[in-house]
């Protein structure tokens, strides 16, 4: 017994489910799938039929998911015979528009309906490209309003790619997304796909245009707003309030400084962020791939402030020559100068970034009397505004220590 023959497949109609689904799991409305859809099929069949340059209307697509209707027409006007200047797109003769509505006379305009499968043929290519492109749209639109609230804030992501050659990571956020360039990836850390990491959202676009090629949110993982964030994650009392980050400094991928301040006398706000034996600092730097992270207490009092940003050196003295310009002396004992200074004078600029002073660590065998002198000034003078830059950090004090072991 011969078999059966096997009806056709619906390539068309198995491909807008497949979209259907694809536009499910972007979170993408019906709604905004459909129109997607019909302005990617309507601008394909006047590309592929040359009518560019007729009215919008003139093709008409027609799609019904749930009730699974996919119609595309195209409106023709009725003509009484072919002629030398006959044109098929956009005319159909008198008997052929007949079998389409009996009633047509020449000179009307009909909708004449267009066979899926030639439209599959002449046109399914560039309405996939088209739909495609009209889907990456709306995400980057969803990100915009999704993310819009995130800006500033740490989000999970789970890394779905890696480039080989780049290093650049594309992580995925809520079924959206993102590139992660290698630049923005703390230094010295290897993603993997399947990774789920903290991300730091610093820019999200407010406003978005149809059509833009790129979306216009970034994403980091060595902002040092990233260290503020996994400290709120871990330390409850951050979250409430009670414990308060009063500064930030990082040097990614290497070492950061954090600045806290209790408000509730009852509450250590070191102790808090450092955890029961060390596990949330221990969480933060894991985190951070390895990355060392100083807690130090909050001062109001900057030659306070200056000691604690400086640990975990020992400083005997911190002199403000200037109260008028953010300068300052720290002293420490000998065997402390490489610790204070750190390798490459990372300790010292960081607390530098982390108090807005330049500091100029001594050792307490090298102060001379000048180094102790402070300028005094008559209570009515205004004071001055702050000469040099906060972060640059490192004197000739970090040269002297060079060659000394780092404590």
């Amino acid at each position: 017994m011969a078999k059966k023959k096997a009806q056709p497949k619906d390539d068309i109609k198995d491909f807008f489910i497949a979209l259907a689904d694809y536009a499910k799991e972007k979170g993408i409305s019906e709604d905004v799938f459909v129109s997607k859809i019909k302005n990617a099929i309507e601008k394909s069949l006047k590309t592929n039929m040359h009518l560019e340059d007729k009215d919008s209307e003139v093709v008409f697509v027609n799609i019904d998911l749930e009730k699974e209707i996919f119609d595309v027409s195209v409106l023709k006007e009725v003509i009484e015979v072919v002629d030398t200047l006959y044109e098929p797109e956009i005319e159909i003769v008198l008997e052929e528009a007949r079998k389409i509505n009996p009633a047509a006379e020449v000179g009307d305009k009909i909708r004449v309906p267009i066979d899926t499968h030639e439209f599959k043929r002449i046109a399914a290519k560039n309405a996939k490209d088209l739909i495609k492109q009209g889907f990456r749209d709306v995400e980057r639109q969803q990100l915009s309003e999704m993310w819009g609230e995130y800006e500033n804030e740490a989000v999970s992501a789970v890394v779905t790619r890696i480039e080989p050659k780049t290093g650049h990571a594309t992580i995925e956020v809520n079924h959206n997304e993102v590139l992660l360039m290698r630049a923005d990836q703390i230094p010295g850390e290897t993603l993997h796909v399947g990774d789920i990491i903290k991300v730091f959202i610093t820019g999200v676009s407010k406003e978005y245009k149809e059509g833009a090629k790129k979306q216009s949110l970034r994403i980091t993982r060595t902002d040092k707003g990233l260290i503020k964030r996994l400290f709120e994650l871990e330390c409850p009392e951050i979250y409430d309030g009670t414990v308060e980050i009063k500064a930030v400094s990082r040097a990614p991928g290497s070492r950061s400084k954090i600045a806290v301040i209790s408000n509730d006398p009852n509450v250590d706000a070191v102790g808090a962020c450092i955890g029961t034996q060390k596990n949330r600092i221990n969480a933060v730097t894991k985190e951070l791939k390895g990355e060392k992270v100083d807690v130090v207490l909050y001062s109001e009092d900057p030659e306070e402030f200056i000691k604690q940003a400086l640990k975990p050196a020992e400083v005997l003295r911190v002199v403000i020559n200037d109260p008028h310009v953010r300068a300052c002396k720290a002293i420490v004992p000998d065997n402390q100068l490489s610790l204070a200074i750190g390798n490459k004078g990372q300790n010292a600029l960081l607390a530098a970034k982390l108090t807005g002073f330049k500091i100029d660590i001594k050792a307490e065998s090298k102060v001379t009397p000048e180094d102790l002198e402070v300028i005094e000034y008559p209570p009515e003078e205004e004071p001055e505004e702050a000469a040099e830059e906060q972060t640059e950090a490192v004197s000739e004090a970090q040269e002297a220590a060079e060659a000394q072991p780092e404590g």
